[in-house]
Formats: structure tokens, C-alpha cells, sequence
């Protein structure tokens, strides 16, 4: 575990549903926090003075290491937290158990149900009328004025359809998870007197969608749906419960990059394998790298000396405004490139 005195971090904004996921998590599993709220749209100064390209939300700093993706950020903690009295753990216990957590996961995040959930957001949601986050989330898809966009071999349906479409996404992951996992009437996922991570990969994106008003009510409802709804309300019940014992402070960017810079590092410095990527390239500790996502957001590439790389994770070294940070991230959907 981390000295205690090292500092946890996290950048969000309120809107974020994969903010959202990580607090949840955090609050479940008794680990404090502090957060650096951050814009809805670049440009995010505070998260540049760390030293950070990335432009995508949440960001947690543990100490000077910076993780990227909310799926190694869960991974992280869980590693650099292992279970204890104080921090129950929340991860499966058995094989079974483990597959059924990743494989929620992979359908939250993989299967394209996030950007259905994007075309489902209200229509009076009043971000959706300014230019300048409009103008923002083009960038996060790679497109920018003056430049070819990325091309589209299935530009999918036309404005028209693309509501009812995700509608149909949405509703038919809900079905799958109304007539399973939760048929039996059970509380929770894995059959555990408590949410566990399995709940919270699975229930994360649908909560949003229900405080954000994303629901099309003859389509999804209570009625239609009620074992997930139930399911919603006692774990959104829980989480506020637990919050009250123990509230985030919110601090400052300024204050955040000190803390940041003033600490230690939450990891051992690791190596650089003989995997694929590093071997083509020809890769070794201290060469200069880019690495970036390859989905969305990947005009934005953080530059630095190459610390470690296995087949999980890369960490590079960066320079900050008042010293360097380490910046890690996840293989899964990012590339990593000779500088």
C-alpha cells in the first residue's frame, strides 16, 4: 500500500458518468480522496500544469504517478489497496465470478453502449446548445476544421434514426441483464450480501442515463424494467449513505499541482519487456515515446521517456510544471509510439 501520506487525486466533472464509476468505487472500498474539479470542454489548465496531454476525464494522481482510463485506474487501486478491515475488497472471488465482472466491463465500455448513451442525452441538456462544446467533442472525435476527418467505412443511421437507434441498444443490453443475471431476483450480481465491482461495471452507465433524464419512458421505465431500477435505487442509496461519513473535499488546481509535485511516487520504477510492440520499434528504457488512445481523443499524445511497458501498461516520465510525474496507461486501446 502507498505511504499514507501520499496524495489521491481525482479530475472530473460532474457530469462525467465514468467519473461517476471511479467515486463509486472509491466510496465502496473506504479509500479518501480529494477532487479537482474540472470544464466540461478544453481547455482544462489545471491538468496541464501536471503535465498532462491527455484530454480525457477522469484523471487520478496517486502521489507524482498519473493514471489514465478508468479501467486501470480500477486496477491501480485495487493493486495499491489490497483488501483489508479498512478497505473491503470488491472484486470477485472465483473464476466464475472474476468472468462475469470482466465480461460487464467489456460490455459497458466495449460494445459501443456508451456512445448510444451519449445520443440518448436530452435534448434541452444545455451543453448540447453551446458552439464552443460542440466545437469540443468534434476535436475529441479527431474531427477539426481545416483537417480530413478520419474516414467512416460505416457512417451508421442519419439523424433521424439515431435516437430511436440507441434507444434500441440500450434497451436491449438492459433486457439482457433484466432477464439473466438479475431474473433470479437476487440484490446483487454475484449473489453477495453487498455491491460488489461486478455491480458497479455493470450499473455505472445506467445510472447516469437515469439522473441525466436519457430514458425514453415508453421505451424504458420502471415498468418495463423493474428489477433494474430496483437495483439502481439500492446501490445509488448506499453510495450516498456512505458519502455522508466521508465527503471529497474539493481543492484547486493550484493547490492539487502542489500536492502532486510535493510527494513521492506510489510505485517501484519497472522495465521495459521483450514484447511485440517494444521489439518492432526497437524500444528501450529512456527512449523518447508517444503514447495516446487510438478510439477517441488521440490528438492529444503525452510525450515522455519510456519508464516501463508489459503487456497491461505503459508508463512514461513527464515534465511538469514544477518537476516530472510519471504517466501511466493502459495498453488496452492505446498506442504506444518512438518519439
Amino acid at each position: 500500500m502507498p505511504s499514507q501520506d501520499l496524495p489521491i487525486i481525482l479530475y472530473h466533472y460532474m457530469f462525467s458518468p465514468v467519473g461517476r464509476r471511479i467515486i463509486w468505487y472509491m466510496t465502496l472500498r473506504n479509500i479518501p480522496y480529494t477532487h479537482c474539479l474540472q470544464p466540461l470542454a478544453l481547455p482544462r489548465p489545471d491538468i496541464a500544469r501536471i503535465g498532462v496531454s491527455y484530454r480525457r476525464i477522469p484523471i487520478l494522481a496517486i502521489g507524482r504517478d498519473i493514471y489514465l482510463d478508468s479501467r486501470l485506474i480500477i486496477r491501480k487501486l485495487e493493486e495499491l489497496y489490497p483488501p483489508s478491515a479498512a478497505h473491503p475488497s470488491l472484486s470477485g472471488k472465483t473464476g466464475d465470478q472474476r468472468a462475469i465482472e470482466r465480461l460487464l466491463d467489456v460490455l459497458m465500455s466495449d460494445s459501443g453502449i456508451f456512445n448510444n448513451a451519449i445520443q440518448l442525452l436530452p435534448l434541452d441538456f444545455p451543453p448540447l446548445s453551446d458552439p464552443d462544446f460542440l466545437k469540443d467533442r468534434a476535436e475529441l472525435a479527431g474531427i477539426v476544421p481545416g483537417k480530413i476527418p478520419p474516414p467512416q467505412t460505416n457512417p451508421g443511421p442519419g439523424a433521424k434514426l439515431e435516437r430511436p437507434t440507441a434507444a434500441a441498444e440500450i434497451r436491449d443490453a438492459m433486457e439482457l441483464l433484466e432477464t439473466t443475471l438479475l431474473a433470479d431476483g437476487r440484490d446483487w450480481v454475484l449473489k453477495t450480501d453487498r455491491p460488489m465491482l461486478a455491480d458497479i461495471e455493470a450499473v455505472w452507465l445506467f445510472e447516469w442515463m437515469l439522473s441525466m433524464g436519457s430514458f425514453p419512458p415508453d421505451v424504458i421505465s420502471p415498468e418495463i424494467f423493474p428489477k433494474i431500477f430496483a437495483w439502481i435505487d439500492r446501490l445509488s442509496k448506499i453510495i450516498k449513505e456512505k458519502a455522508k461519513t466521508s465527503p471529497a473535499e474539493e481543492i484547486k488546481g493550484d493547490v492539487a499541482a502542489s500536492k502532486i509535485f510535493d510527494s513521492g511516487y506510489a510505485e517501484r520504477e519497472g522495465v521495459v519487456e521483450n514484447e511485440l510492440v517494444a521489439t518492432v520499434q526497437g524500444l528501450k528504457k529512456g527512449d523518447l515515446v508517444s503514447v495516446y488512445p487510438t478510439d477517441n481523443g488521440f490528438l492529444h499524445k503525452d510525450t515522455g521517456a519510456l519508464v516501463s511497458l508489459n503487456s497491461k501498461e505503459v508508463v512514461i516520465e513527464v515534465e511538469g510544471e514544477n518537476g516530472n510525474i510519471r504517466v501511466h496507461a493502459p495498453r488496452h486501446k492505446f498506442a504506444v509510439e518512438a518519439a
